[in-house]
C-alpha cells in the first residue's frame, strides 16, 4: 500500500496555467500538468493506491469553487481520492465553509501560506485551527527561505495553544529550509512529509534528516504535478529505512492518524 498525501489537482480549464504558474513560483519544471485523470494514471503507473487531493485558494472567492471541485473529484475517485479542502483566514464566511467541507466528505484542510500570505503563528491562521483541532488534521506548507510566512519554529506556539490539533507539515521540516525545519519539529507530535525534498537532498543528508523524525511521524507525499511518484518512491527506497519505518511512511502514519476520524 502506498499513499501519495500531497497531490494538487485542478480542473482541465485551468490545470496547465496552474501548473505552469506553481513552476514559475519555485522555479522548476512541472512533470504533469495537473488533472485528476492524469493523476490517477500516474498513480496506476507508479503504484499509488490513494492519493490525498487538494488545491490552494489563493483569494478568498476561490474557497468554495476550489471545495466543490475537490468534492467532485473525490467523487469521480473514490477509491483513489481523499480531498482535503481548501480555506483562507480572510475569510468571512469561514465557518460555513469549513462545515461544508465536512459534511460533503473532505478530511482534511490544506493551507499554504506563502501562496496565501498570512503568517503560521498569526490570530487569522488561529481561526482556522480552532476549528479543526479534534475534528480533522490540517496540511500546511513549511519553509521557503524567500519568506517570512511558514517558519517551521512558527508552529511550536500552536502545538502549546492547540493541544488536540493535529498538523500534517510538508517539505521534510520545510521547503530549503529542512535543516532547520527538522531541528524545530523532530521529536514533536508534527506529522511530516516528504514532498519536494529528497531531489534536492544528496543522499547522507536525506537519511541523516529523514532519521531525526520519530518513526511515526513521517509520511510519504510527491507534491504533484512537480514530480514524477516513480522517482519519488525510488528516493525513498535509497534511504534503506527498516521494513517498519518504510510501511509507517508510505501508509502505515497516515492510515493511523486518520482512524482517529471515522
Amino acid at each position: 500500500m502506498i499513499i501519495d498525501v500531497h497531490a494538487h489537482i485542478f480542473p482541465e480549464a485551468i490545470a496547465k496555467k496552474a501548473s505552469d504558474n506553481i513552476g514559475a513560483f519555485y522555479d522548476l519544471p512541472m512533470e504533469y500538468k495537473g488533472t485528476p485523470e492524469l493523476l490517477v494514471e500516474e498513480g496506476d503507473r507508479a503504484g499509488v493506491d490513494k492519493f490525498v487531493v487538494h488545491s490552494v485558494a489563493t483569494t478568498v472567492k476561490q474557497v468554495h469553487n476550489i471545495n466543490s471541485f475537490i468534492f467532485d473529484s473525490v467523487k469521480k475517485y473514490p477509491d483513489r481520492f481523499i480531498g482535503f479542502a481548501s480555506l483562507h483566514p480572510d475569510d468571512p464566511n469561514l465557518e460555513y465553509e469549513f462545515n461544508w467541507a465536512l459534511e460533503n466528505g473532505l478530511k482534511g484542510i490544506k493551507l499554504h501560506p506563502d501562496f496565501q500570505k498570512f503568517k503560521i503563528n498569526s490570530e487569522s491562521a488561529k481561526r482556522i485551527y480552532k476549528l479543526c483541532e479534534g475534528k480533522c488534521p490540517v496540511l500546511i506548507h513549511l519553509g521557503d527561505i524567500r519568506t517570512d510566512y511558514s517558519k517551521a519554529e512558527f508552529l511550536l506556539p500552536i502545538l502549546d495553544e492547540f493541544p488536540n490539533l493535529d498538523i500534517m507539515g510538508s517539505h521534510l521540516g520545510g521547503y530549503t529550509e529542512w535543516e532547520s525545519g527538522t531541528a524545530a519539529l523532530a521529536g514533536t507530535r508534527v506529522y511530516m512529509d516528504c514532498a519536494s525534498s529528497l531531489p534536492f537532498l544528496d543522499l547522507e543528508k536525506a537519511k541523516e534528516l529523514v532519521m531525526k523524525y520519530d518513526k511515526t511521524q513521517l509520511l510519504f507525499g510527491t507534491d504533484y504535478p512537480m514530480w514524477d511518484a516513480s522517482n519519488e518512491i525510488e528516493n525513498v527506497k535509497k534511504l534503506e529505512l527498516s521494513e517498519e519505518r518504510y510501511e509507517l511512511l508510505m501508509h502505515g502514519n497516515f492510515e493511523c492518524l486518520m482512524k482517529k476520524y471515522e
